[in-house]
């Protein structure tokens, strides 16, 4: 059956695939991009389908008309550690006044709401793998915490909405997901690693690297999100991949992918820098019949073919 589906953010690297799923899927599109960290580039490759409607606008002000809608997939927001000082208060106001007003749209249309929600809610873990049910270990005042304390601000809103006003939500916990369209700036550890690897630079690793990451593939994850909205569970769900990997082992498979002449360059450790990431999936098995597909050098490769386009 065709819905009416709005995607904040739609024009990023995440909501452009995301968008992709969904029009194959037979739905009718409106993504929603304020060209901040998205590219409406990203969806050149729809130019002339009916079926997506591309609006730059920004969903922390007040929001246009969309008319009636089935589900809002609010993954608008800025996620890389970058961004955080440049645009710390654009994130924590689409993450704030942004999510409440797709939540009264939600509220207003009777659509189910999907909150991206991220693996940086955990902070730095002292347990893992992490479960939904962990609290988190969070610096409320560190550079990053705009990013993690507004998405736990959000998760938290989404729960009111849902409690309070009856609203259907979703709320997906997104590990480390990387793939194609990845901004060249992107500023995360995949995208740096693989640019420094096709220039034959050093890539940066900061810390001794012992630091563990769960790379999940972009389809996957986009895939996941489709998943959760379709299933009637409304607690938090993580997304993403068990594989856990140090990354001073991901820069080697990256040199090794891209046959590069590069080493490594160790830097001082960055502030806050969780020590280790990987989820735990059991909620994700059990309420979406949810499993990744993609390996991670399946998946590297296809971002390193991106990316070589771009370098």
């Amino acid at each position: 059956m065709s819905r009416q589906i709005l995607v904040t953010g739609g024009a990023g690297f995440l909501g452009s695939h995301l968008v992709d799923l969904l029009l194959k899927d037979g739905h009718n599109v409106t993504a929603v991009d304020n060209g901040i960290t998205g590219s409406w580039a990203n969806l050149a490759h729809h130019e002339g389908n009916k079926n997506l409607e591309m609006i730059d606008a920004d969903v922390s002000l007040e929001l246009p008309d969309f008319g009636q809608l089935d589900q809002i997939f609010h993954f608008a927001s800025p996620a890389s550690p970058k961004d955080f000082e440049p645009l710390a208060l654009e994130i924590l106001a689409v993450n704030s006044k942004g999510t409440e007003n797709c939540l009264k749209l939600a509220e207003r249309t009777g659509a189910t709401f999907i909150f991206a929600s991220t693996s940086e809610v955990y902070g730095d873990p002292l347990v893992s793998p992490q479960p939904e049910s962990y609290w988190g270990n969070v610096n409320p005042i560190g550079v990053r915490s705009v990013y993690d304390e507004s998405k736990r601000f959000g998760e938290a809103l989404t729960m009111a909405y849902h409690r309070g006003k009856g609203v259907q939500t979703r709320i997906i916990r997104y590990f480390n997901t990387y793939g194609p369209r990845m901004r060249i700036d992107d500023g995360r550890v995949v995208s740096n690693m693989i640019v420094q690897a096709l220039k034959n630079q050093p890539l940066t690793v900061y810390g001794d690297g012992s630091q563990t990451r769960s790379f999940g593939y972009c389809h996957d994850s986009a895939r996941g999100a489709i998943l959760l909205a379709n299933s009637s569970y409304h607690l938090p769900v993580n997304i993403g991949t068990t594989f856990e990997m140090p990354v001073v082992d991901l820069a080697k498979l990256i040199i090794r992918l891209t046959k590069s002449s590069s080493g490594v360059e160790y830097l001082p450790a960055a502030p806050d820098d969780p020590k280790r990431r990987r989820p735990d999936l059991s909620t994700a098995n059990r309420e979406l019949g949810y499993e990744p597909t993609i390996g991670l050098e399946e998946g590297l490769l296809e971002t390193i073919e991106h990316f070589r386009k771009a370098v």
